[in-house]
């Protein structure tokens, strides 16, 4: 079975050969940890790096909005800043800080930008012809961000929860200026017809979301569904993916038409999101990236592990995994996540 049948039949229960397991190494990583312990991993983990070739020496490209003292201005007029390679920085600038420059606001082109980075349709067009060729799966998608931290990002966090609160009429505006330009981008993809169709999005704090349910409902809700749409209409899987604690916001994001829920694990709580999606949802899980896997032992994370997917996996699928891999996470837990990764997915074959 191909990677990409594996994987479709996960989110469709039907029954896949293993748990779809993916291992992401962050940019940043390759200057704080030795690289060849950390190639070393990855040659000695074939399923998570299938046809990894070791480099003499990694030299990651990193994003616009990932390098060190080099502030970057997006498509928006959103300023972005980092204080470490490869870490994505947090917008410093806000264009619409004050609403007197709105009437002369314009938004970017979706011909020539996905609204944080510039990009080349024709590139993209043949990349997907490629991968479709190599019997890949094929996901497009919004860029990380695209709506409600969109809105954050052009007004700053503190206005627009007060403009939400308020419902200033200018809000309405700025939403429909950025839900116009995700929907012009979504259907640039829709044309290279994609298997999935990912939107990405942080909505959850450590402790609930960040902004309420009833605004949630009122403001970014309905830009949802109409950017979902076409992938629905189409038959395209819609994947969501949040940080954080999304568990008064998940039924409304269902309701939109999410098929497969990126969430985090200890900040939802593993038995809630058993409780909630198991055998109806699939899950792609993202392991704890903040107290286990950092601060625990290998034993902690191979139990962690296991206790996941026995609860939230079965034969049918349903259940995906991710681990992003971040600086100050010591190799010793890395390669533990490695291994149990590795071992677990097979756990159902």
């Amino acid at each position: 079975m191909t990677r990409r049948e594996n994987v479709l039949r996960a989110i469709r229960f039907e029954g896949p050969e293993t748990i779809p397991m993916a291992f992401h190494i962050n940019a940043a990583c390759w200057h704080h940890y030795d690289q060849d312990a950390l190639q070393d991993l990855m040659e000695a983990h074939p399923v998570l790096f299938p046809g990894f070739t070791r480099q003499p020496t990694v030299s990651p490209r990193y994003g616009l909005n990932a390098r060190r003292d080099e502030p970057y201005t997006d498509p928006w007029g959103c300023v972005w800043a980092t204080n470490d390679d490869g870490i994505t920085g947090a917008v410093h600038g806000h264009p619409l800080s004050d609403w007197d420059r709105l009437d002369t606001y314009m938004p970017p082109d979706p011909a020539t930008t996905d609204g944080t980075f510039p990009l080349d349709w024709e590139s993209i067009a043949e990349g997907v012809r490629r991968r479709r060729k190599s019997g890949q799966l094929i996901a497009g998608g919004l860029p990380h961000g695209h709506t409600f931290l969109r809105l954050q990002d052009i007004r700053g966090y503190e206005n627009l929860i007060f403009d939400m609160a308020d419902d200033r009429p200018e809000l309405r505006r700025l939403i429909a200026m950025v839900e116009e330009f995700n929907y012009q981008f979504v259907m640039r993809w829709m044309a290279l017809e994609p298997d999935m169709m990912t939107y990405a999005e942080d909505l959850g704090m450590q402790v609930g979301p960040m902004l309420s349910p009833k605004h949630f409902r009122t403001y970014i809700k309905p830009v949802y569904e109409r950017l979902m749409k076409p992938a629905r209409e189409r038959g395209c899987i819609v994947h969501m993916h949040s940080d954080g604690d999304i568990r008064t916001l998940v039924d409304d994001l269902i309701d939109d038409g999410v098929e497969v829920i990126n969430l985090q694990d200890l900040v939802n709580g593993i038995d809630w999101i058993a409780e909630r999606f198991a055998g109806t949802t699939c899950v792609e899980l993202d392991i704890d990236r903040q107290a286990i896997t950092p601060y625990g032992s290998p034993a902690q994370i191979d139990a962690l592990i296991r206790e996941e997917v026995t609860k939230l996996g079965s034969k049918a699928g349903g259940l995906m995994m991710v681990y992003g891999l971040y600086p100050g996470v010591p190799l010793e837990n890395a390669k533990a996540v490695m291994d149990a990764m590795e071992t677990y997915a097979a756990y159902y074959a």
